[in-house]
């Protein structure tokens, strides 16, 4: 007879073969935790941006430069305020009447540049120029200064910086 040394068994302590799905249902049991915690979340939303009424475009007595916008950011009163969003990106959200990209919401992404005179007021330069009808509406048309510290490249619907 061989040695009991020499004979194959099975070791206690091995673990089971891997499971192919296993990776698959640890993101499904993941998913389910997280909806459960926001189904059960308590209080207020919290808003992640700051809104801002957009003015006009940056213009001298006889010249606009639609290039420019001028935009008053709430609670932005003093020139110095202005230094903490210089550089920050901002968004103008619209709703369009057709579909693109599943929904009617679209987003034109600009970046803070510099003051604009002493009352809190910010130059904007916006990747494709305002259209004109934003300045139109009722007090002003509202964009998002999102209050992350993100570099937002691409413009994706994540209205924060």
């Amino acid at each position: 007879p061989p040695p009991a040394a020499a004979v194959a068994s099975p070791s206690p302590t091995r673990s089971p073969p891997p499971n192919p799905r296993a990776p698959r249902l640890r993101r499904r049991k993941e998913a389910a935790a997280a909806a459960a915690m926001v189904k059960g979340r308590t209080g207020q939303r919290v808003r992640l941006y700051v809104r801002g009424t957009i003015l006009g475009f940056k213009r001298s007595k006889s010249n606009q430069y639609e290039s420019t916008s001028l935009v008053q950011v709430e609670g932005v009163n003093t020139k110095e305020d202005v230094a903490w969003y210089a550089g920050k990106r901002l968004a103008y959200v619209y709703k369009a009447k057709t579909k693109s990209n599943g929904t009617h919401y679209r987003c034109l992404w600009g970046k803070i540049t510099r003051p604009h005179g002493n009352s809190g007021v910010v130059r904007a330069q916006f990747k494709s120029n305002l259209p004109a009808e934003s300045m139109v509406r009722a007090q002003g048309q509202g964009v998002h200064v999102p209050e992350q510290h993100l570099r937002l490249a691409s413009a994706a619907l994540s209205l924060m910086f």
